[in-house]
């Protein structure tokens, strides 16, 4: 094997990702291995990892994946280029934790000459705990967890219906399902199974549902037909809401509520 070429385990540790992740983006077409074994593992090459290089930035940048591969193909965006966005985003925040450091050490020196902050340190507390909300990366993703009687079944409709993109069937050892996951754009959600012994069940076995998902598509007319001819149970039709987004609403068959929505800033002409 060329010493250029990288296993996927590789490079799963040196980035981060999961390999269910790199699989996925095989899936939808963002990242191609280069080559694989003859055993068939996955093998990256050198385009191969600055491509993934391009496509963490720009998801680190807040965009969904159906952007980033527009971005990516539109442009054929170079690394020089990238690399340069790359380090504006590094400077700014550096410099807000530049900010920060200051902050902290003028309340530092007032907490010098008395053990509690007085009027003007209390403005200070105030402006570093603004500027630890700004900063503060800790939180790395979000995943809904969503309760299924037949997770099988909710999968296959889920992708089917909706179009979501398949994620993974868990099975126990006597082959039944616990556990299934769908993706989402930037998102994942973990189809869970009805747990009495933890209060969750179905809105439908529990007589209604306390919330409803949200997900942001690019064409809500567009995603709204298609799931019509999938069968899905329409709540009501696409409709541009005072609260700025056009969305419709659908629900799945075991009562789960489904809004579909784009902000109205950003829709096409329909």
């Amino acid at each position: 094997m060329s010493e250029q070429l990288r296993k996927i385990g590789d490079i799963a540790r040196s980035t981060g990702l999961t390999i269910r992740t790199l699989h996925y983006y095989e899936e939808i077409g963002l990242l191609a291995p280069t080559d694989r074994t003859d055993a068939g593992h996955r093998l990256y090459g050198p385009d191969a990892v600055e491509r993934l290089y391009h496509i963490s930035l720009l998801r680190d940048l807040g965009l969904p994946l159906d952007s980033v591969r527009a971005g990516l193909d539109e442009r054929a965006a170079s690394t020089h280029h990238l690399v340069a966005e790359h380090l504006a985003v590094v400077e700014d925040r550096l410099a807000d934790a530049h900010r920060l450091r200051s902050r902290l050490l003028r309340l530092a020196e007032r907490l010098h000459t008395t053990s509690t902050p007085d009027a003007d340190g209390i403005e200070d507390v105030l402006d570093i705990m603004e500027e630890m909300a700004m900063t503060n990366v800790n939180i790395d993703r979000r995943i809904a967890i969503l309760v299924y009687d037949d997770i099988e079944g909710a999968f296959e409709y889920l992708v089917r219906v909706f179009g979501f993109g398949p994620g993974e069937i868990t099975r126990d050892g006597d082959g039944n399902v616990v556990h299934g996951s769908i993706q989402a754009g930037d998102g994942e959600f973990w189809l869970h199974r009805v747990s009495p012994e933890f209060g969750l069940g179905t809105p439908r076995q529990l007589g209604g549902a306390s919330g409803s998902m949200a997900v942001l598509v690019d064409d809500v007319d567009e995603h709204f037909r298609a799931a019509r001819s999938e069968g899905a149970d329409i709540r009501y039709e696409p409709m541009d809401q005072p609260y700025g987004y056009r969305e419709y609403g659908a629900v799945d068959p075991e009562g789960h509520l489904w809004s579909f929505m784009k902000p109205l800033d950003e829709a096409v002409e329909r």
